[in-house]
């Protein structure tokens, strides 16, 4: 992924799958980069198209959920490009829970009870839903895992005001109500996902992507049912099944630990998966699309004339 030069820009973050640009201070430009991470670890094989993917599923859902909270997206000029307003973000990540899959199904059946602070039941079986949805948060690191916290632990370290965290905790349980309302439509059931939330003068606003296959995890639901009551694995369409592919092959992002070989048919298979997601999610047909640097770069410069950013 190159590094372009924007009019008035005055900061670039290089992100572990995009890469932020600042202009004035004021907008971002967030390029979606086709890396891939897991374990908090970039792997060494790009994946074709998964930056268009997380862009357009990310513009398609801040639009279905503009009623529910401001967010930061202004323009989409470019496949992989969103421009938006810059926000001073919260430390944390809101990570909302439907099911028992993933980091809280490992922490479960490791014999723990409680994540973040939440009381889990007994006797949950992986994927099961449980009986409201949970909000377990995370602190959001530069550099390393981001390691979960409690909403006591966010309020005592001045993470986030009681004030604020009261807006966030509403917000992330109304966006995810909706984003599991969108899944339905389209067959699937959204198991859990995360939101990242910022600040412009006293307003908070949705930030980043959402509801993409990098920060949510979706399953089938037809047949749902039932493979839970055989005791067979949920069919879904998330990153999940790269990190399932890492853990087989001995990498959980631990020190000394090599990342397995990834084959050029591996990569298409994961690229695949991305493009099925896009399309199962948003019910619309995927347009691989590849831009010259120099178009993309054109393309925001104009739009950030026309927004008046520079």
């Amino acid at each position: 992924m190159p590094s372009f030069h924007f009019p008035s820009q005055t900061h670039l973050y290089h992100g572990k799958v995009r890469d932020v640009y600042s202009i004035k201070d004021s907008w971002l430009v967030m390029i979606a980069s086709d890396r891939i991470s897991a374990f908090d670890v970039v792997l060494p094989s790009p994946i074709p198209y998964k930056g268009q993917v997380l862009n357009q599923i990310a513009a398609y859902m801040l639009e279905a959920t503009r009623d529910i909270c401001p967010n930061w997206l202004v323009d989409v000029p470019a496949p992989n490009v969103s421009i938006g307003k810059r926000c001073t973000p919260f430390k944390i990540e809101m990570v909302v829970r439907g099911n028992l899959v993933g980091h809280a199904w490992r922490t479960y059946s490791s014999g723990k009870r409680e994540l973040c602070g939440v009381r889990l039941a007994e006797g949950l079986k992986e994927n099961d839903f449980f009986p409201t949805p949970i909000i377990t948060p995370s602190t959001k690191a530069n550099e390393g895992h981001d390691e979960d916290i409690s909403k006591e632990a966010i309020i005592a370290n001045g993470l986030a005001s009681e004030k604020d965290w009261k807006i966030l905790e509403e917000y992330t349980l109304k966006l995810f109500a909706r984003g599991k309302e969108i899944a339905a439509k389209q067959g699937l059931i959204l198991a859990d996902t995360k939101y990242e939330f910022g600040k412009i003068n006293d307003i908070i606003y949705l930030m980043d992507e959402v509801h993409t296959p990098d920060s949510s995890r979706y399953f089938y639901s037809a047949g749902f049912e039932e493979r839970q009551a055989a005791g067979e694995k949920q069919k879904q369409l998330s990153k999940e099944f790269v990190r399932e592919w890492l853990i087989a092959n001995n990498f959980m992002g631990k020190e000394g630990q090599k990342i397995p070989y990834m084959s050029d048919e591996w990569i298409d298979t994961i690229s695949k998966r991305y493009i099925e997601l896009f399309e199962k999610v948003t019910g619309r047909f995927f347009i691989p699309e590849s831009l010259d640097d120099l178009v993309i770069e054109q393309k925001v410069t104009e739009a950030l004339h026309r927004l008046k950013a520079v």
